[in-house]
C-alpha cells in the first residue's frame, strides 16, 4: 500500500465513523450485495460449465436406464405383435381410446410432447411435468404393440428432456435450463440408437435451424456417452450397427486415381436432393394432416378411433402388417442379404406405404416418433431410386437411411454421423455430400417445431 492509498484509507475511516448507526448499516448491506454479485458472476463464468457438466453425467446415467428399460419394452411389444398380427392389429382403435382418454384425465397438456419440449426450450413455456415420461412411454407402447406405424425418438428425447428441464430448476446458472434440457435430448436418443455423435449433433442445432447450441457442447457430449453406455449395460438389441457391410469396391467408389470422381459426386447429389424432396414432403405433409384432422375432429378420442379403425384396414389389407410399427423389418430385408442383392423382398411401393402410414398414424394422435420410420422411408427408396440415379442398391438405401432422416429434422451434422456411425466412417465422404443436397433440397420443413435463424 502507497502513502496515497494510506491516505485514502484514512480518509474513508474518518467518514465511516462519523456516520449514524443507520448510514453504516445501509453501507454494509451494498457492500454484501457488491459481494454477492462479483461471487455469482465468478460462479457463472468459471464453475457453471463444470458444475452442469458434473450435472449432465448423472442426468446421462438415469436417461439410459430409462431408455434402456423404454427400447426392451418396445422390443419384447413388437415381436409379439409381429407373432401373431391378426390377434393385435384390428384392436388399434381401441388402444387408440385407451391413449386418448388416458392423456385426457391424467396427462393434460403433456399430450403435445416435442412441442411442449420446444416451446420451453424456446422460452415460450417453462414448465414439462415429469408425468409426460410414463404417459408417452405407455401410449407408445400402446400404439406399436396393436401396429401403429411410428417410431421411439420422440419418446427417448421427451424423457431426456423432461428430466433435464427439472434438474435444471434446482440450479441458478444463466441457461441452465436450456443447456440440461439439451443435454437430456442428447442422452435420449444417444441411450435408443447408441450413437452418441449423431445424438449430440442432433440436440445442438435441431431447436434453431442454421444454429449450434454450442454452449450446451459439453454437457451434451457428456450426457450422450454416459446414456449410451449405461444403456448397453441394461439394454439389448436396440442399435443398428452395419458397419462393414459394404465390399471395398463401394467403399471407394467416389475416389480414383486421380482424386475425387466428379461424376459420382454429382450423382451423389443428385440422389442427395431426391432424398431431400421426400424427407422435407414428409415434414411438410405430416404438418398438414395433423392440421387437417385437428380441425375435422376436434374431439381427440373420436379423430383417434375413426383413425385406428382405418389404419388397422390399410395394414391389415397391406400385407398383414408388414408396415406396423418401427419399419425396422424393411430395413433388415434390405441389409441382411447380399449387398449385390439389396432388393430382396422390397418393393417399390414400399417407402410411399411406410410414409403414408406413419403420417397416418402420427397425425390422428397415436404416440411414438418419426425417425425409425424415416430410416425405413429412406433405406426403401433409395433401393428405389439406386438403379436411376446410376449409384448401387446398397449404398444408395444406406444414403437414403440418413439423408431422408435429416432433411425431415431439418440437419445437416446429425444424418452425417449417423451415416457414418451406424454404415462406417469410411463412407462419410458420401454421407457429406447426399446430406449437404438432402439439407439444400428441404425446402427448410422439419417434423420439429424449429425457430428459423434469419439473416439480415
Amino acid at each position: 500500500m502507497n502513502f496515497r492509498d494510506f491516505g485514502k484509507y484514512n480518509q474513508f475511516k474518518e467518514q465511516f465513523a462519523g456516520m449514524s448507526p443507520e448510514m453504516k448499516e445501509q453501507m454494509m448491506k451494498m457492500a454484501k450485495e457488491q459481494m454477492k454479485a462479483k461471487t455469482r458472476e465468478f460462479v457463472q463464468k468459471w464453475l457453471s460449465t463444470p458444475i452442469l457438466t458434473a450435472v449432465a453425467l448423472v442426468l446421462g446415467a438415469i436417461v439410459g436406464v430409462l431408455t434402456a428399460f423404454f427400447g426392451s419394452g418396445l422390443l419384447y411389444l413388437s415381436n409379439l405383435r409381429d407373432a401373431h398380427p391378426l390377434y393385435w392389429i384390428p384392436a388399434l382403435a381401441i388402444a387408440g381410446v385407451l391413449i386418448a382418454f388416458a392423456y385426457k384425465k391424467f396427462g393434460k397438456g403433456t399430450e403435445r410432447g416435442m412441442d411442449m419440449v420446444f416451446a420451453v426450450a424456446h422460452g415460450k413455456e417453462d414448465k414439462i411435468p415429469l408425468r409426460l415420461i410414463p404417459m408417452v412411454m405407455a401410449g407408445t407402447w400402446l400404439t406399436h404393440l396393436f401396429g401403429g406405424s411410428a417410431g421411439r425418438e420422440g419418446v427417448a428425447m421427451q424423457i431426456g428432456a423432461t428430466l433435464g428441464h427439472n434438474i435444471s430448476t434446482k440450479f441458478h446458472f444463466e441457461n441452465a435450463n436450456r443447456v440440461l434440457l439439451v443435454a437430456g435430448m442428447a442422452a435420449g436418443f444417444a441411450g435408443l440408437f447408441q450413437t452418441p455423435l449423431a445424438a449430440i449433433a442432433l440436440a445442438l442445432e435441431v431447436l434453431l435451424a442454421g444454429h449450434l447450441e454450442l454452449a450446451a457442447l459439453l454437457p451434451a457430449a457428456v450426457a450422450a456417452f454416459a446414456a449410451c453406455k449405461v444403456s448397453q449395460m441394461f439394454g439389448e438389441g436396440m442399435a443398428i450397427t452395419m458397419n462393414g457391410i459394404f465390399p471395398d469396391d463401394i467403399t471407394r467408389l467416389i475416389w480414383n486415381d486421380y482424386g475425387l470422381d466428379i461424376n459420382i459426386i454429382l450423382r451423389l447429389a443428385i440422389l442427395g436432393a431426391l432424398f431431400g424432396i421426400v424427407g422435407g414432403g414428409f415434414a411438410k405433409v405430416l404438418s398438414l394432416a395433423k392440421s387437417f384432422f385437428g380441425k375435422k375432429f376436434p374431439n381427440p378420442i373420436k379423430r383417434i378411433a375413426i383413425g385406428g379403425i382405418a389404419i388397422s384396414v390399410l395394414l391389415l389389407v397391406f400385407f398383414q402388417g408388414r408396415y406396423a410399427g418401427l419399419g425396422t423389418n424393411l430395413i433388415d430385408m434390405i441389409f441382411s442379404g447380399s449387398a449385390a442383392n439389396a432388393t430382396n423382398g422390397i418393393y417399390a411401393f414400399d417407402w410411399f406405404l411406410k410414409f403414408a402410414l406413419t403420417i397416418l398414424t402420427i397425425a390422428v394422435g397415436f404416440k411414438g416418433g418419426e425417425v425409425t420410420p424415416l430410416f425405413a422411408i429412406g433405406a426403401t427408396f433409395g433401393t428405389f431410386v439406386a438403379t436411376m440415379v446410376g449409384i448401387p442398391l446398397p449404398l444408395a438405401a444406406a444414403l437414403g437411411y440418413a439423408a431422408v432422416f435429416g432433411a425431415a429434422t431439418n440437419t445437416l451434422f446429425a444424418p452425417m454421423l449417423i451415416g457414418a456411425e451406424v454404415f462406417g466412417f469410411d463412407m462419410l465422404p458420401a454421407f457429406f455430400v447426399v446430406c449437404v443436397a438432402a439439407y439444400t433440397c428441404n425446402g427448410g420443413q422439419s417434423i420439429y417445431q424449429q425457430k428459423k435463424l434469419r439473416i439480415r
